[in-house]
């Protein structure tokens, strides 16, 4: 392979594809600061229609509802990605689905207008089907259209996405912005205007040149694509894997979601896969910032949701330094070193908010505890599971792929935000003693199973597993081939 370039077509593309992910952080995040101010319109909306004022039960239940309904879309979404991607093509499918933004984002936008909290509930279901199949067109696209040596730290832009979304809805959330009585339908609505900007930008970016070559054999047009956004005409090596691949795919019929299961080459990346998502959603994340905001009013903080925006802050710039640091230490051992600092944070977590009351500076503790849990989550556990789906399989299963591991982290993500309340009133603080178990069961997995991705072809990582799965026939119970003995393709010079 010849010098690659970072070249200022394929920054456009991974900027404009990341919008998608900037989606998923904002309304995931949007919901939380107007709270209050929602409950009194859905209060006052169901007084006005029914004639019996509504019961607190009743008034509670609409607003999970209304929360929890983004999910249950996410869900829906990520297990359609596959539909979208083989028959669309990457880039057509991050466009098409811009209508579901749009809609999601007027019907969310009026709904105050209409005085309709069924079009709330529509609105978030629509926004959380648009942001489910984002979470699986994103990773796959800029895994694709990245130079193998830069694909972990383009990818982690996929993350970079997610947490600016979410720190921009918190921001704009704030009482003397978007989050009054009267605007925030205007917060929510919001969400309309980066699906325009997107949509008017993606025409203008090329289509996955993977998808072109392996999936419709449109084999120069592959070769144009990837000279220009790789800014050299020495691609000889990257068409040739992409022809190697496309000639196995031919040989094999489509991959389905249960042959993700029954097939021993694909056992064991679904697995990585489905753990690994499951490592982000069950590490504590969302409780952390679940408690944070009491943990700040305990300690002083006058106004708790600048330090909730400070940690978005921390969130932030954690993120850009695993931008960095992917290519070099590697996908694997940034996510040992993510959940093991997240465990020993939560170790302390638990210790500082069990004595806060007894010692008042240990709430200072709680804090510095809170920020760096932050920290080491998005050095590793944050960014790293969306992106290495797409690196641990080729052409044909990644869709499939995608779908079930996108699906397994909206799963996780709504079960945690539906059990957690509880957990946390039964335990307190010790809640956190739960979360560290599953740090330390998700860093044994990762240490035994987990398999380093960086510098590696997908053609060459797909080899590793199919080796493995070939082992595996000829002795049931024999010792699995070490996959990170494979040497890494050759490192390139990387010119900006």
């Amino acid at each position: 392979m010849g010098t690659q370039k970072v070249t200022a077509p394929l920054i456009f593309a991974i900027i404009i594809a990341a919008i998608g992910s900037f989606q998923f952080g904002y309304n995931t995040g949007v919901i939380n600061a107007p709270e209050t101010i929602i409950k009194d319109f859905i209060n006052y909306t169901m007084e006005e229609q029914l004639q019996n004022p509504p019961s607190d039960v009743f008034l509670t239940s609409l607003w999970s509802l209304s929360v929890a309904i983004f999910s249950i879309g996410g869900m829906i979404g990520s297990f359609s990605v596959g539909l979208f991607v083989n028959r669309f093509g990457r880039r057509n499918s991050m466009l098409i689905v811009n209508l579901l933004a749009i809609t999601g984002g007027c019907l969310m936008g009026f709904c105050k207008m209409a005085q309709s909290v069924e079009m709330l509930i529509l609105g978030r279901l629509v926004i959380g089907l648009f942001c489910g199949l984002c979470t699986g067109f994103v990773p796959m696209y800029i895994g694709e259209i990245a130079p193998t040596a830069l694909r972990g730290a383009f990818g982690t832009l996929n993350q970079l996405g997610i947490v600016i979304g979410i720190l921009v809805a918190q921001i704009f959330g704030l009482k003397f912005i978007l989050g009054t009585e009267d605007l925030w339908p205007v917060l929510l609505g919001f969400t309309v205007l980066p699906a325009i900007l997107q949509s008017a930008a993606l025409p203008f970016c090329p289509e996955s040149p993977r998808f072109l070559l392996i999936n419709r054999k449109e084999d120069e047009r592959a070769k144009r694509i990837l000279q220009r956004l790789w800014g050299t005409q020495d691609v000889a090596q990257d068409i040739q894997e992409m022809k190697d691949e496309s000639a196995r795919m031919a040989q094999e019929k489509q991959v389905t979601l249960l042959e993700l299961f029954r097939v021993r080459s694909y056992q064991q990346p679904i697995m990585i896969s489905i753990m690994l998502q499951l490592s982000q959603q069950l590490s504590g994340i969302n409780a952390v910032f679940y408690y944070s905001t009491g943990i700040f009013k305990d300690a002083g903080v006058k106004e708790p949701i600048y330090a909730t925006i400070g940690a978005g802050v921390v969130n932030t710039i954690f993120t850009v330094v695993s931008l960095f640091l992917v290519e070099k230490a590697g996908r694997r051992t940034l996510h040992m070193i993510g959940l093991g600092g997240m465990a020993a944070c939560s170790i302390l977590m638990t210790v500082s908010l069990s004595l806060k009351d007894a010692y008042k500076w240990m709430s200072f503790i709680c804090i510095g505890a809170i920020l760096v849990f932050v920290a080491f989550f998005e050095i590793g556990p944050g960014p790293i599971p969306w992106f290495i789906v797409a690196e641990l399989f080729s052409q044909g299963p990644r869709p499939a792929a995608m779908a079930v591991a996108g699906c397994s982290n909206w799963t996780s993500n709504f079960l945690v935000g539906l059990l957690f309340p509880s957990a946390a009133a039964l335990l307190g603080p010790y809640v956190f003693i739960i979360f560290t178990g599953f740090l330390v069961i998700f860093l044994v997995f990762t240490f035994f199973k987990v398999p380093e991705t960086r510098g590696r072809t997908f053609e060459e990582i797909t080899r590793a597993f199919e080796g493995q799965a070939q082992g595996a026939n000829r002795a049931e119970k024999g010792p699995i081939v070490e996959m990170n003995s494979i040497q890494p393709v050759k490192e390139t010079d990387t010119n900006v």
